[in-house]
């Protein structure tokens, strides 16, 4: 039996019930839900859909034409109010991830797509983690992974993520710009890209211009653009942060190394905010997800576009079919 993609709920509070639900005519009988039961059902019943839904303890009891939901963590939709923040729903979306995690490592799931939590209310539901990343890195015993932002338009990777800017120029280290670079050219590459172009974004103005505004391009990031060619990627850089996406985006490279989270980040938003994805590289399970937060200010109104979460799957599907292929 084909195994199935998990997808977490993510906060219970947030738009992802909703964008899961949105979704579910296409990829019902494709994915398992690891969620609130109730909260499901009475978004199920509140808007319409009409869809059949069945707890199930394993995904391999997953039936055909139902919603197959595994909760475990009992949270009704009456334990907390929509669009605000809960300690009840930031342990729920830990608890979500936790249980789909195991079982991707079982390999009782293909991959997992992640709809957003809520970072405040994680740390208030008893998880002091700064987000996704580092709870999978934890729980899958991962010491190196990278956040690969992915769209149609434009995709980066990131040397750091969720840390404080001083702590983002003090993690541009020439070990760290080799690792996501090897990550990125290899999940181009699985993606049919030949001879992926890699562009490494500079971290000061004018990417140092030689030392005057900053040294970390003369000490690390030359040397890791050095080291990455002779192992053979075409890769280039640094080159300055404020002209690097748009050469991209004309197509002059296939994807860019950030060396912190906003400087990826905000291009790729702003190009493509619905249809980003993210895609954890260099853990041992596969990991996509929504590009974008819990939208508490729209949650429970049924608008939520459920845009990046079709292109998490369909990202999730791909990568993990030629994970098959290469274990055949």
């Amino acid at each position: 039996m084909k195994k199935r993609l998990g997808i977490t709920m993510g906060d219970p509070a947030g738009i992802g019930p909703e964008i899961i639900l949105k979704i579910m005519n296409v990829y019902l009988n494709n994915v398992v839900i690891y969620g609130s039961f109730d909260v499901l059902d009475h978004y199920n019943q509140k808007f319409g859909y009409g869809f059949s839904l069945k707890q199930i303890n394993d995904p391999d009891e997953a039936s055909d034409n139902k919603i197959n939901i595994i909760d475990p963590n009992t949270l009704r939709h009456t334990d907390f109010i929509t669009g605000n923040l809960s300690a009840a729903c930031g342990k729920s979306a830990y608890l979500y991830l936790e249980r789909a995690v195991k079982d991707a490592l079982n390999l009782r799931i293909r991959a997992i797509i992640t709809c957003p939590l809520n970072k405040e209310a994680l740390h208030l539901g008893g998880y002091n983690y700064a987000g996704h990343t580092e709870i999978l890195a934890e729980l899958t015993h991962t010491a190196g992974c990278a956040m690969l932002l992915w769209s149609n338009r434009l995709k980066t990777i990131h040397v750091s993520t969720h840390v404080s800017l001083a702590e983002a120029i003090r993690r541009v280290k020439k070990e760290r710009i080799v690792e996501v670079s090897l990550m990125a050219h290899d999940v181009l590459c699985k993606a049919g890209y030949d001879k992926p172009r890699i562009a490494v974004a500079g971290l000061n103005p004018h990417a140092g211009e030689n030392g005057l505004f900053g040294e970390e391009e003369i000490r690390e990031i030359m040397p890791a653009v050095s080291e990455l060619r002779e192992k053979g990627l075409n890769i280039s850089g640094p080159i300055p942060p404020d002209t690097v996406f748009l050469k991209c985006l004309k197509r002059e490279y296939d994807l860019v190394v950030a060396m912190y989270h906003d400087q990826g980040h905000i291009p790729l938003k702003l190009l493509d905010f619905d249809g980003g994805v993210n895609i954890t590289c260099g853990l041992p399970i596969i990991r996509t997800s929504v590009d974008h937060g819990t939208a508490f200010d729209i949650a429970g109104k049924n608008s939520a576009k459920p845009d990046s979460l079709i292109k998490a799957i369909e990202a999730a599907d791909m990568i993990s079919r030629i994970r098959d292929i290469e274990h055949l």
